[in-house]
Formats: C-alpha cells, sequence, structure tokens
C-alpha cells in the first residue's frame, strides 16, 4: 500500500466524512420516511440511505422536484475562514447540481467562541501558537465576518439567494461550526445518482485540477499542515452552467461533483457503489498549472469540477454542451467490470482502491 492508496483509502473507508453510516443509524430515519410515504407517496427519490450527493424529494402538490443539501466546512475555516466558508457553500451547491438541480436558496449557520475573544487565523491555528509567522491574530467576531463574506460572496457569484440562518456565541473550541444547507430545483426529469450504472461508459472530467486542497493528506496523518482549497468563484459559475448545459443532452447516467479526497474519491464511490470498477488516466484530466505530480492529480481538493458517465457514442455530444459554456472537459477513463479502481498516469499505475478491501488493511488504517 502506497502513500496514495494509504490517504484514499483512509478517506473512503475510515474516516467518518465518507462513513457516517458508521456513527448515525439511518434506520431510524428510514421508519420516519416510511410514514412520509404512506402520507405522500412518491415524495421522497433520495433520502439519506443512499449514499448520495443530495436529498431528492417532491413537495405535495407540486409537479416538480426539488434538492437539498446541508454541508458543514468547519476545519478548513480554522486556517482559511473566508475561503472555508465560500468552498463549504460552493461544494453544497455542486452537490445539488450533480443530482441535476439549479441551487437558489441557502441558510447558514456559524457556531464561535465569544466575538471579542483573541484567535488565530492560519496555518498554526490549530496549535495555538503561531511558528510559521504567516497567521494572524484578529477577533473571534472578525473571523465571523470573514465567514459570512466568504458565503456572501458565492452566493452572490452563483445567483443563490440567503434566506434565513443562525448563530452561536457559546462555542469553546478554535474551530468554528460552520453550517450550510441549500436548496434547488431540478431542470431534469428525474434525479441524476452517483453509482456507476454500465460497464465501457466513458467518464468525463468537466473544470481544471489544481494542487490546492490537501485535506485528505491532512486527516490521514501524511502532512502536517492542513492548506484549504481556494474558493474559484468564476469557476464555480461556469462549472455549474457547463454541468446543466451537460444534463440537458439526456445522456448523463451517472454524476458526482468532485469534493472531499478529489478525483480518487469521486470515481472510486461511484464505481463501487455500482458495483463495477474504473479506469483512470490522470495525464488526461485539464490542469489549471503545469508539472502536477499524480498525487496531486489525484487527491487535491480543488474547487469547481464535476464527473459525467455517458456512453462512448455520447461522449462529443456532451464534450460539446461542457465546453459550449466555457469549461474545460475531457475524457479521462471509463467504467470496467472489475472490482477495483485503477489509477494511471501514462502507463504507470499509481493506485489500485479494491472496492473491498482487506479488514486487516482497514485496522492498519485506523
Amino acid at each position: 500500500m502506497n502513500r496514495l492508496e494509504r490517504a484514499l483509502m483512509h478517506a473512503l473507508f475510515v474516516h467518518l466524512h465518507h462513513n457516517i453510516d458508521r456513527v448515525i443509524d439511518f434506520g431510524v430515519f428510514a421508519d420516519l420516511n416510511d410514514k412520509v410515504e404512506e402520507t405522500w407517496p412518491g415524495s421522497i427519490l433520495v433520502g439519506p440511505d443512499a449514499n448520495d450527493d443530495a436529498a431528492v424529494f417532491r413537495i405535495p402538490g407540486d409537479e416538480g422536484l426539488v434538492g437539498a443539501k446541508m454541508e458543514s466546512h468547519c476545519s478548513p475555516c480554522v486556517p482559511r475562514p473566508y475561503d472555508g466558508a465560500a468552498t463549504g457553500a460552493g461544494g453544497a451547491m455542486r452537490d445539488l447540481v450533480a443530482m441535476g438541480a439549479r441551487p437558489l436558496f441557502l441558510m447558514d449557520f456559524i457556531g464561535t467562541l465569544p466575538l471579542e475573544e483573541e484567535i488565530i487565523v492560519g496555518p498554526c491555528g490549530f496549535d495555538g501558537d503561531c511558528t510559521c509567522g504567516e497567521c494572524e491574530i484578529m477577533t473571534s467576531g472578525e473571523r465571523v465576518n470573514l465567514l459570512v463574506e466568504g458565503i456572501r460572496d458565492m452566493c452572490e457569484t452563483m445567483d443563490v439567494f440567503v434566506v434565513g440562518g443562525g448563530l452561536s456565541t457559546s462555542f469553546r473550541d478554535i474551530v468554528p461550526a460552520v453550517v450550510v444547507a441549500v436548496i434547488g430545483r431540478l431542470v431534469t426529469d428525474e434525479p441524476l445518482t452517483k453509482p456507476a450504472k454500465k460497464a465501457g461508459d466513458r467518464i468525463v472530467i468537466v473544470g481544471e485540477t489544481g494542487n490546492d486542497g490537501n485535506d485528505t493528506l491532512y486527516r490521514a496523518g501524511l502532512v502536517d499542515v492542513m492548506r484549504p482549497a481556494h474558493a474559484l468563484f468564476d469557476e464555480e459559475r461556469t462549472t455549474m452552467e457547463a454541468a446543466l448545459a451537460v444534463m440537458k443532452t439526456g445522456a448523463v447516467h451517472a454524476c458526482s461533483d468532485l469534493g472531499a479526497a478529489g478525483i480518487g474519491a469521486a470515481v472510486s464511490e461511484s464505481a463501487r457503489f455500482g458495483g463495477f470498477g474504473a479506469r483512470v488516466d490522470l495525464t488526461r484530466a485539464p490542469v489549471r498549472k503545469p508539472d502536477l505530480t499524480p498525487e496531486e492529480i489525484l487527491i487535491c481538493e480543488t474547487q469547481g469540477r464535476m464527473l459525467f458517465q455517458v456512453a462512448p457514442e455520447d461522449v462529443d455530444e456532451v464534450l460539446a454542451a461542457a465546453r459550449s459554456e466555457g469549461a474545460a472537459a475531457e475524457v479521462f477513463g471509463e467504467i470496467t467490470h472489475e472490482d477495483e479502481t485503477a489509477f494511471l498516469y501514462g502507463d504507470e499505475v499509481v493506485a489500485r482502491i479494491p472496492n473491498d478491501p482487506d479488514p486487516e488493511i482497514i485496522e492498519e488504517l485506523q
């Protein structure tokens, strides 16, 4: 197990971001939602137990479908409050887009230390003492203003409107609670879903990859300093419009945004949840700067990117639709009948992620 495989398997099979069902009993919600189905049949299309990017439901009496997503972005807001809050909002919006929806409304909640208390913002924020010389001392209230500005700027870029929220100053930890809930309207007749549908489908990536966002390596204990992804406002808007244009072709079999653990998680989860494998050539991913390493392309968390799975005969139409909105788009992989996802850099396999790792490996990663 090399460094890349260790980081990605830790994210996919150990860290709670991708394994919430180990903590929360979704059966409790299933029982409740059964009662919803009795009252309003057909209301819930994608619920909390679906392992997908967002919920999709029908409001009784309304013919259309609605998507909803709640997302937290707490730890990244310690070193980068503005970017952390903005990317949290943008990521929640992208999750809605992945289901076939245009995001419309947002609510936010911020929990923080008392407003007058001083905090460290920067790479040493978690340590409570700056040793790098790059941090800034500010009050908790000043940080709240940066968090709000980040959310506001992303909403303004995406034409999403803030309709409510909440604030608590009773937190006692340097890590603030930064939570957003986004609601949108589906533009597709049915929700798009993450699991792969058919071997042979091509994997199309929309948006450019950079080397920002090392959260996955940090959580796996492979780097000492968290350097969160930068907020990419114009790129988020371009990717959203490109994604919606792609969806209008009717050619999309599966869709996912690229968030935590980047390309690695998005491809591996889609293949595994569908009962397939995948094969990806990282050299074919559009990049924001030259000379990125395979590790950076695979696992960095650059914002404003989406994945689509389409039949080979529909590739040209899908690429044309994405590029018509000014987005970079390329085919860089395909769904296979294998029981693993293989990531290549040219002819070299740089990581193999099994759908079902041995228990000994999971124990080693704990």
